[in-house]
């Protein structure tokens, strides 16, 4: 257990700090109202996830430590659903209801989209 907890500790500091790091690439080439940083990151997450998990089961590691790390560990601290939402809250707050609900469609579908395309490249 303690081992396990370590393996996702330590992907998500990592997944965070590149988060993080993508937040700071996108701000510093694009001020706008749409949150573009945490739409990146969400549909790349979401790729990521989708090539991870791919790769994990076609080597037969699905259940493995590595699965802990880059999985729940690290896809877990890059990608931001909390931020996401909070976004969401700030442009329906900010009368911005046709471009939250853009970023909204844009991310499910995307996200989903890149999920599927993660597992079909990891084949």
């Amino acid at each position: 257990m303690l081992k396990t907890i370590l393996f996702i500790g330590i992907g998500g500091a990592i997944g965070s700090v590149l988060r993080y790091l993508t937040s700071v690439m996108v701000s510093k080439y694009w001020a706008n109202q749409f949150p573009l940083a945490t739409f990146i990151t969400n549909v790349l997450g979401c790729f990521v996830i989708g090539l991870f998990i791919g790769l994990l089961e076609k080597n037969n590691l699905a259940n493995s430590s590595l699965k802990w790390f880059l999985v729940t560990g690290f896809c877990g601290g890059y990608t931001t659903f909390s931020t996401f939402g909070f976004e969401n809250y700030s442009l329906f707050q900010s009368n911005n209801s046709i471009l939250a609900f853009g970023y909204i469609a844009l991310s499910v579908l995307l996200g989903i989209f890149a999920v599927w395309l993660g597992l079909f490249v990891s084949k």
